[in-house]
């Protein structure tokens, strides 16, 4: 047995240090964050982004200023705190009144200024001749109309580049908010009423949008797309959303069309010229040249479509669109004909 003396005349054993893991974690997940194809609001492209994007730019910089203000007397306290100059008594209320009341108030009174101009031109919408679309918030999708035009599509939203859209919001069932952050601060939408922003992209890309408050299980895969074209390329887009959906080609194609309208799709969703008529889902006349399946839950294509037909609840747990009795042999015509819709 090892002595008293023994263990005591042993050097004591370092501890160890904790390691920075967690902070080190924490700064690797926000780089992430930070990546190019994340739609960010202080990369604006178009005029109400850009309106916000200024606005939070000069109080970052603000609240850069008093932080370092604040850390600078904060070392002129440490290092002089044991002076043994002598302080007037004039002089901290001095100090005081002009910069703890004084500059305070000329910088919120500027700040407000600023705020109420950005809001006065976002609240400014476009005139009576603008291009108007109609916007319903569903759980969880977004079905898109145009006025004038009998066709409907559903996540995707076509603009023409450099003209400012009307953008009338409703929702079918609970709050949602509609926000495109590189185009327009979000707007909420809100049961009975009518709500109305609009958009307008500086150059022709693809804009991600999403709902931004929260309305249910699949709050998260509620997104949509915002596509600026130049005119030309809009009036065609538009042209074929109010013609027939084109018509099978192949003998697949048939056999698929003749699965869907014969079928439980034709219960819920519409193809225009086919015969189904459904009012429950989205439109699927142009499914084939959408960017998502279920509004941004998994890439548009073939693999992901029949999932998504045969068992959507596995991909989008507690969506309206139950399991579907399609028999597998008839399955791959069904994708081949859904596809074909552009």
């Amino acid at each position: 047995m090892k002595t008293t003396a023994e263990t005591s005349s042993r050097p004591a054993r370092r501890q160890r240090r904790p390691r920075p893991v967690l902070p080190l974690l924490s700064g690797v997940l926000l780089l992430a964050g930070c990546s190019g194809n994340s739609p960010s609001a202080l990369n604006p492209a178009g005029a109400g982004a850009t309106r916000v994007n200024g606005l939070w730019w000069l109080l970052f910089w603000i609240s850069v200023a008093v932080f370092a203000e604040v850390m600078a007397l904060l070392a002129w306290a440490l290092v002089f705190r044991r002076g043994a100059a002598r302080v007037r008594h004039s002089q901290p209320l001095r100090f005081v009144a002009i910069a703890g009341a004084g500059l305070p108030f000329i910088i919120l009174v500027a700040v407000y200024g600023v705020g109420l101009r950005d809001l006065a031109a976002l609240g400014a919408g476009p005139g009576r001749d603008a291009l108007t679309v109609e916007v319903t918030g569903h759980k969880w999708w977004w079905e898109v109309r145009y006025e004038g035009s009998s066709g409907a599509t559903a996540n995707e939203i076509h603009i023409p580049v450099g003209e400012r859209v009307r953008v009338r919001l409703r929702t079918d069932d609970v709050l949602h908010s509609f926000w495109v952050p590189q185009l327009m601060p979000k707007t909420d939408l809100i049961a009975g009423e009518t709500r109305e922003t609009w958009l307008e992209a500086r150059q022709a890309g693809r804009y991600r949008g999403q709902c931004a408050e929260y309305c249910g299980t699949q709050h998260a895969h509620m997104a949509f797309l915002v596509v600026a074209q130049p005119r030309a390329d809009f009036d065609t887009w538009r042209a074929r959303l109010d013609a027939p959906a084109p018509a099978p080609r192949t003998d697949a194609e048939r056999r698929g069309q003749q699965t869907f309208v014969q079928g439980t799709c034709a219960a819920c969703h519409s193809i225009r010229g086919s015969g189904a008529q459904g009012r429950v889902g989205p439109d699927l006349s142009n499914v084939g040249s959408r960017w998502s399946i279920g509004a941004g839950a998994v890439p548009n294509d073939a693999g992901h479509l029949g999932g998504w037909i045969a068992n959507s609840q596995t991909v989008k747990p507690g969506n309206a669109m139950p399991p579907q009795p399609v028999d597998a042999a008839r399955l791959p015509d069904l994708i081949v004909y859904l596809r074909s819709l552009e």
